[in-house]
């Protein structure tokens, strides 16, 4: 046997610690999820009126479903009913079958998946049809008609309503189309009527607001892997034409559209905190299989100029947000342009003195790849980065991914997440994000990675 491997006093108080680290970690988790779901019950009630009651359900990975759920319960408070707004990681059976109308606001995430918050959902209560006869039901699915799967969650939840016995329509809506929200406004007032609400007539026309955008001038456009062999990726400086500077905070987003694709919205992730007085974006040039390049990144690599202005449309990420998050230690993954949205959490954690932070970031190569290598080596070495670990697919010698590296220090992150570390992924979710799910669950346990993500102790962006 090798020494590495013999069990001394040191080692087993080691092994004792992390043991009573994990039962504190599921003791807190149990508790702080009982918490969050009377905070989240209380909250659902939004109306103690003597109309009709309406069950209002969302799933969003982005915040986008979240808001429209938001303002179409309000809109039906004002017709007289009585609502309940819920996160579908909250729902239950029972919960269901005590409401006699539903509206589902569902995001379609990846290539057809389910949004995380709806994992939970997706395992205990999809497998079993509801008994819901009688029940009426309207979904409204978002998603992004150039992937296959077009809002596959928001259909696959009316099939298992139908299947049920509710009767139940599905609206489809592509990227936050203008046109079809205002049809999704028709279609609320349209059964707020049919279910009996009072003062429909009152209500506004355009109940449904999108975001107020505001024009940005790009400043500075640098490639920030020169040589490499992967498609360039380049960071691009905004000031507001107005001079004033609006108010985000890390991990929040903008959306902008192409002037060729002005109803397609695309959404990226601010690397920069309000105090640079400067917005950043990182954008990686796409290019399709015939050699073009993407409408929006190409857009904002090669045709835009610098001078030039355009709308940007700041939007809330919740659950990329640090929240409660920011007095915790931080695990952040992340690979390519994904380390944009991580590097708005290091630099806020740093201006607030946070040094327990750890940085786990995927590229090709050293060589070509190492971007803002000399802004986190600096945060490293004055402490302010407590770990920082790079992979490096390309390498000559040593290829690795980052999800190979949450493996070989598996015990390591399994004593961050016992003393409280929240997990923040962003980047790709084919390879890095799956990979890096299943590398987690292997390494904390299926059901303790689920329930800190229903704490929002386990964050992701992926796309």
């Amino acid at each position: 046997m090798s020494l590495d491997w013999v069990l001394t006093p040191q080692r087993l108080a080691w092994a004792a610690a992390l043991i009573l680290g994990y039962a504190a970690l599921c003791w807190g988790i149990a508790g702080a999820t009982r918490r969050r779901n009377a905070a989240l019950a209380q909250e659902g009630a939004l109306s103690a009126g003597d109309g009709p009651s309406v069950l209002v359900v969302f799933a969003s990975q982005t915040g986008q479903a979240e808001s429209i759920a938001r303002a179409t319960a309000k809109t039906l408070t004002q017709c007289g009913f009585r609502v309940s707004l819920q996160s579908i990681s909250q729902l239950s059976a029972v919960t269901l079958d005590q409401y006699p109308r539903s509206l589902w606001m569902l995001s379609t995430t990846g290539e057809g998946d389910a949004p995380d918050q709806a994992l939970g959902f997706v395992r205990q209560l999809l497998p079993a049809a509801p008994g819901l006869q009688a029940h009426q039901a309207q979904v409204l699915a978002l998603g992004d008609r150039e992937y296959q799967q077009f809002c596959s969650f928001g259909l696959v939840v009316q099939d298992w309503l139908a299947a049920g016995g509710a009767q139940v329509q599905c609206s489809c809506i592509d990227n936050l189309n203008a046109s079809e929200l205002k049809l999704w406004q028709q279609q609320v007032a349209e059964l707020a009527a049919q279910w009996g609400g009072s003062a429909v007539q009152a209500l506004p026309r355009d109940w449904l607001q999108p975001p107020v955008s505001q024009q940005f001038r790009l400043q500075n456009r640098s490639r920030l892997n020169p040589g490499s062999e992967g498609g360039p990726l380049y960071l691009l400086d905004f000031l507001p034409v107005s001079g004033v500077m609006p108010q985000w905070q890390s991990g929040d987003l903008v959306s902008l559209a192409p002037p060729a694709q002005a109803d397609k919205p695309r959404d990226y992730s601010i690397a920069s905190i309000v105090s640079e007085q400067r917005l950043q974006l990182m954008v990686r040039l796409s290019a399709r299989a015939d050699g073009s390049v993407g409408a929006a990144s190409g857009w904002l690599c090669q045709n835009l100029a610098l001078g030039d202005s355009l709308e940007l449309t700041l939007r809330e990420h919740a659950a990329f947000r640090l929240g409660e998050n920011a007095e915790r230690p931080l695990i952040l993954i992340g690979n390519g342009s994904g380390l944009a949205g991580l590097l708005s959490h290091i630099k806020a954690r740093v201006e607030a003195g946070r040094s327990d932070q750890w940085l786990v970031f995927g590229e090709r190569s050293p060589e070509h790849d190492a971007i803002f290598n000399g802004q986190l080596q600096q945060w490293h070495k004055h402490g302010q980065l407590e770990r920082l670990d790079c992979a490096w697919s390309r390498h000559p010698v040593q290829r690795r991914y980052v999800q190979d590296v949450l493996r070989e220090q598996g015990v390591l992150l399994q004593s961050w997440v016992a003393r409280g570390a929240a997990i923040y992924v962003c980047g790709s979710l084919k390879g890095m994000g799956q990979g890096v799910h299943e590398a987690l669950e292997r390494l904390l346990g299926a059901e303790t990675l689920q329930h800190m993500q229903l704490q929002r102790r386990y964050c992701r962006d992926v796309y």
